[in-house]
């Protein structure tokens, strides 16, 4: 009975921590937009004009986005991609910040531009040696030059980091020596997420529910 209890307790903790994390963060930006840009151009408005704007903050802040989403986009340009390499390279320069950003940006990067988009299906590979299997994913085909050298079908396959997917390294296996997954990439990113602590669903024992 102690034991059930346990688990309920802990499942809902489990949902809990997300959301008021999820809630911090959102009302954080809120906070910030609005009572820190909207505090101080409204105090210039309320000065000459003679009242505020409710929420201009946040205004600000959107718009302030959408400019930064189009100089990324105009990095394309060489001018703007020379002008950017620049920025980001001092800007990684500056003490503690270089320390705190790249962490930061990796984790919403993956939430925003999740990388199994490009993944085609979750594999086993008998890696670093025969006997233990490493759980990878495969991109791509490799360059018919490489199956031409070696006479076999290949496959480039990532091998994700725990608890980080966004770094691994790439290994090209033939195609006989793949084992190919009928589970999907995301159920298999959770997995390498979790540290092999959250196994897809359907390929649990019954007895772990129990």
């Amino acid at each position: 009975m102690l034991r059930r209890l346990k688990k309920i307790f802990i499942s809902g903790l489990t949902a809990t921590i997300p959301l008021v994390i999820t809630a911090y963060v959102i009302g954080g930006l809120f906070h910030f937009a609005d009572g820190i840009l909207g505090q101080r151009i409204n105090k210039f408005f309320y000065k000459y004009i003679g009242y505020e704007i409710p929420g201009l903050g946040i205004v600000i802040a959107i718009l302030v986005i959408f400019i930064l989403g189009l100089l990324i986009r105009l990095s394309r340009i060489r001018f703007f991609r020379w002008t950017q390499t620049l920025f980001i390279g001092l800007f990684f320069r500056i003490p503690l910040i270089n320390k705190i950003f790249p962490p930061i940006k990796r984790i919403v990067d993956f939430l925003f531009f999740p990388p199994h988009k490009n993944f085609k299906s979750a594999v086993l590979v008998e890696y670093p040696r025969k006997g233990i299997y490493s759980l990878g994913f495969v991109t791509s085909e490799s360059p018919f030059k490489f199956e031409e050298k070696v006479g076999k079908k290949l496959y480039n396959v990532f091998i994700s980091s725990s608890p980080s997917p966004l770094t691994g390294f790439t290994i090209i296996v033939p195609e006989k020596d793949i084992i190919f997954l009928d589970i999907g990439v995301d159920d298999a990113l959770k997995l390498v997420i979790s540290g092999g602590l959250l196994n897809p669903p359907q390929m649990t024992r019954k007895d772990n529910y129990e």
